[in-house]
């Protein structure tokens, strides 16, 4: 018996290692059990994305619902996380349950808990599924047949309900008549489908069934895209590209030379868009590791921002009891007004698009134009896998105050809201944090250039490694 722990967004584990349909049974008794405490009667909706194992794993859990009497809505086929959220929202369920790893490698699967609200659960909630989780859970021998039939168990169509509050929520008139080309990656994701059913006119990559993602993390991250962005460098019809991870609630994008366009650079045009443009107001509310521009474009436009710790649960929880303008995270999940508390890297391009097609202006232009407010800068991220030791060292050195300074790079202030944040210089910073979903450590760098950063970068590894 392993013990389950919850991390940054969910339970997630290697298959067939601790990611097994007993596993997988043990935390869905214990979220039945949280549930029926709560409430009686409860509804639960479950999807799954286009992992390998999705389908079994996600009967599993609805046998354990149906058999503790919890009633189960399943997507009729894969679906992304915002669709489960929506889902959620819109057909009254207490719980959604993704069967999803997200952008992790093709080896992970895993377990995300949605609240009644369309986004993640908070920290509190998760807290108390997690206490739940019983050392072992049967798998009923019923079918899901049979469960149907009693009335526990119905298939439900999710992308048709995702794409009715689509069309409500934009001009797709506009978007699709516009007189710029998309492309879109789907990674093998989720969004394989809705997306091509929302822009007929976009050009597809790896949008076929692949649950292996063909050996590559399905992280929307330039290294994982390299294919992508040579596409639209080398297509002159295609003038913006999106791509999603594999459960779509991840975005990152492309400008019409193949460079690549970060969640840093979204989230500042997201807010330039809602606000300056559309009059919208409202809190913002980010992640630690999001660029300080953000902060810097609140203050020039009245608008307050709230930093949180790693983990978009903590933002939802803001969302959700206040009147917020956007979400976001550096790895690329964001909310917007107007719509669920939840990250939709479809719904984010969809926004995006519109604010191309409305004003007539390309994606460059639009980045101009925040450069303009906040200054240039270029964002990257290092994800180093290390020896355990060193990585618990490393992190406790940063506890300790031992790193002064990075090469020539003296440390002027530290920040330690979740992993340790060193000011290098106004427009200079370096970041350090052990990942919540992977064995790895991150190190985050900004800078006003690209050969800034990767000094930075460079320089940090350095003193890191030894």
């Amino acid at each position: 018996m392993i013990k389950i722990k919850f991390g940054t967004d969910g339970w997630r584990a290697i298959i067939a290692k601790e990611y097994t349909t007993d596993n997988v049974a043990r935390v869905a008794k214990g979220t039945a059990d949280w549930l029926l405490k709560k409430q009686a009667d409860p509804t639960v909706v479950i999807g799954h994305d286009c992992r390998f194992g999705g389908p079994l794993f996600a009967a599993t859990a609805a046998k354990v619902f149906c058999d503790n009497g919890v009633k189960v809505i399943m997507a009729d086929k894969f679906a992304t996380t915002p669709m489960v959220s929506l889902a959620a929202v819109r057909w009254g369920a207490q719980q959604g349950i993704v069967i999803t790893a997200s952008h992790n490698p093709p080896t992970y699967n895993g377990y995300k808990l949605k609240a009644h609200y369309g986004g993640p659960s908070v920290p509190k909630v998760v807290g108390e599924v997690e206490d739940m989780i019983p050392e072992s859970a049967s798998i009923p021998d019923t079918s899901l047949e049979e469960y149907e039939k009693q009335g526990m168990l119905e298939y439900r169509d999710m992308e048709q309900l995702y794409f009715d509050e689509v069309s409500k929520g934009f001009d797709l008139d506009a978007i699709n008549n516009a007189n710029f080309g998309i492309g879109y990656d789907a990674m093998y994701g989720a969004g394989r489908d809705i997306l091509p059913r929302i822009l007929p006119n976009a050009t597809l990559l790896h949008c076929d069934n692949n649950p292996g993602f063909n050996g590559t993390a399905p992280e929307p991250l330039h290294r994982n895209l390299k294919e992508f962005s040579a596409l639209m460098a080398g297509d002159s019809k295609l003038h913006v590209g999106l791509a999603n991870d594999g459960d779509a609630d991840r975005i990152g994008m492309y400008d019409s030379s193949g460079n690549f366009i970060d969640s840093h650079h979204i989230i500042l045009l997201l807010i330039h868009y809602l606000h300056k443009y559309k009059g919208m107001g409202g809190k913002v509310v980010i992640a630690f590791s999001v660029t300080d521009k953000v902060r810097k474009m609140c203050e020039l436009y009245g608008i307050e921002c709230q930093v949180t710790q790693i983990g978009f649960k903590y933002i939802c929880g803001i969302m959700v009891d206040e009147d917020c303008l956007l979400g976001g995270e550096e790895s690329g999940g964001i909310a917007i007004k107007g719509f669920i508390p939840e990250r939709d890297g479809i719904w984010m391009g969809l926004t995006l698009f519109e604010f191309m097609a409305k004003t007539g202006k390309s994606i460059e232009e639009l980045i101009e134009e925040v450069y303009e407010v906040v200054g240039p800068f270029v964002f990257e991220r290092n994800d180093l896998r290390l020896d355990n030791d060193l990585k618990l060292q490393i992190v406790e050195n940063c506890k300790a105050g031992k790193y002064t300074s990075f090469g020539k790079f003296n440390v002027e202030r530290v920040e330690d809201i979740d992993g340790h944040k060193f000011h290098l210089s106004e427009n200079e910073w370096v970041m350090i944090r052990p990942s919540g979903t992977e064995p790895v450590l991150r190190v985050y760098a900004e800078a006003p250039t690209q050969e800034g950063v990767d000094a930075i970068l460079d320089a940090t590894k350095k003193i890191l490694l030894g």
